[in-house]
C-alpha cells in the first residue's frame, strides 16, 4: 500500500509538471482560478449550511467570482475608452521642454521624447488588447468553469492531496494551509476592500478639488492600491507634478500633494486594514513587497499572487523549522 501511494504521488507530480509545460499558455488562468476557489470555499460552505445544494452553492459562489472579476475589469476599460481622446489631447498639448526653477537655479526638462514613447506605448497597448480579445474571452470562460468545478466537490481535491502525506506530517500540511489561506485573504479580500475604499475616498477628494476626471482618477487609485508600498501615492504625486510643471499652479499642487497623500494614500489603509487584520497572514509589508515585485518580474501577472504566496509559505516553513529546533521540555 505504501509503495502504491508513493508511485501514485510521483505520477501526480510528474503529470503536474507536464501539465504546466503543455498548458503554459493558460497556466495563469488556472492558477488564478485555483486561488479564487480557495478563497471562496468558506462562502460555498456557508451557503450549503443555509440549505443550498452543493451544485447551487457552487454556482452562486462562482457567479460571485465572475461578478467581482467583471467589476475589476469593467471600470478600467470604461476609463480607457472614454478618456482616450483626453489622453491624446493632453499628450499633444505638452511642450517639448519645460523650465523648472528650484533654489534660484533654472532646470530644463525635456518632454518630447517622453511624449513620443508614451504615445507609442498607448497605441501598442490598444492594438495588443484588440488582438487578444478572443483569447481573453476564452480564458474568462475557462476561469469560470474551473472555479465552479473546484467548488462543486472540494472534498475530493483535498482528499487527493492529503492521501500521499503520512499522518505524522498532517500538522505541517495544516500549518501551510492556514498560511496559504490567510495570505490569499490578505491579497484578495483585504486588498479588494481597501481598493474599493480608496476608490470612494479618491472620487470624493478629486471631485471636491474640481477635477472633471475625478472618476477616472478614483478608478486608477483603487487599482494602484494592489501595488504594495507604492499604492495610489504615485498617482497623487504625478498629478501634483503635472500641476507644477504644466499648469504652473503651485497652490493646486500643494493641495493635491499634501492632502492627497493623507486622504487617498494613507486614510483607506488606516480605516479598513485594522478591521480586517484578523484575516491577514501577519506578513511584514517588506516581505509582501518583495514577493509582489519579484513575482511580477519573474513570471508576469501570475506573480501578483504567486510571489506573495511563495514568500508567505517560505516564512511559514522557516517558523516551523525554528520551532522544531527548539529544545522540547523533558518529561519527569
Amino acid at each position: 500500500m505504501v509503495r502504491r501511494v508513493t508511485v501514485l504521488a510521483g505520477l501526480l507530480v510528474t503529470l503536474g509538471v507536464l501539465s504546466v509545460f503543455i498548458l503554459r499558455e493558460v497556466f495563469g488562468t488556472i492558477f488564478f482560478a485555483i486561488t479564487v476557489a480557495y478563497v471562496l470555499l468558506p462562502v460555498r460552505r456557508w451557503l450549503v449550511g443555509r440549505g443550498l445544494g452543493p451544485r447551487l452553492a457552487a454556482g452562486v459562489s462562482t457567479a460571485l467570482a465572475f461578478i467581482i472579476v467583471i467589476l475589476v475589469i469593467l471600470p478600467l476599460g470604461i476609463v480607457l475608452y472614454l478618456r482616450r481622446g483626453d489622453l491624446v489631447a493632453l499628450l499633444g498639448e505638452l511642450p517639448d521642454q519645460t523650465v523648472v526653477e528650484l533654489g534660484g537655479m533654472r532646470y530644463v526638462v525635456e518632454l518630447a521624447d517622453v511624449t513620443t514613447q508614451v504615445s507609442g506605448l498607448a497605441e501598442s497597448l490598444a492594438l495588443s488588447t484588440a488582438r487578444a480579445a478572443p483569447a481573453l474571452g476564452f480564458k474568462l470562460f475557462l476561469f469560470v468553469l474551473l472555479v465552479y468545478a473546484l467548488l462543486l466537490r472540494p472534498g475530493d481535491v483535498s482528499s487527493a492531496l492529503l492521501r500521499p502525506v503520512p499522518r505524522e506530517y498532517y500538522d505541517i500540511v495544516m500549518s501551510l494551509h492556514e498560511r496559504l489561506r490567510s495570505t490569499l485573504y490578505a491579497i484578495y479580500v483585504l486588498q479588494a476592500a481597501t481598493a474599493f475604499g480608496t476608490f470612494l475616498i479618491a472620487y470624493l477628494f478629486f471631485w471636491l478639488l474640481g477635477y472633471d476626471t475625478a472618476f477616472s482618477f478614483a478608478v486608477v487609485s483603487g487599482i494602484l492600491q494592489f501595488i504594495p508600498v507604492i499604492g495610489p501615492s504615485v498617482l497623487v504625486l504625478g498629478i501634483g507634478g503635472f500641476e507644477v510643471f504644466i499648469n504652473e499652479n503651485t497652490t493646486q499642487a500643494i493641495l493635491v500633494g499634501g492632502l492627497g497623500l493623507f486622504f487617498v494614500g494613507f486614510l483607506p489603509d488606516a480605516l479598513i486594514r485594522p478591521q480586517l487584520a484578523s484575516l491577514t497572514a501577519k506578513m511584514p509589508g517588506s516581505l509582501y513587497f518583495i514577493g509582489f515585485v519579484g513575482g511580477v518580474l519573474s513570471v508576469g501577472v501570475v506573480g501578483v499572487i504567486a510571489g506573495p504566496v511563495l514568500v508567505g509559505l517560505l516564512a511559514e516553513v522557516g517558523e516551523l523549522l525554528a520551532d522544531e529546533r527548539k529544545p522540547h521540555p523533558r518529561a519527569d
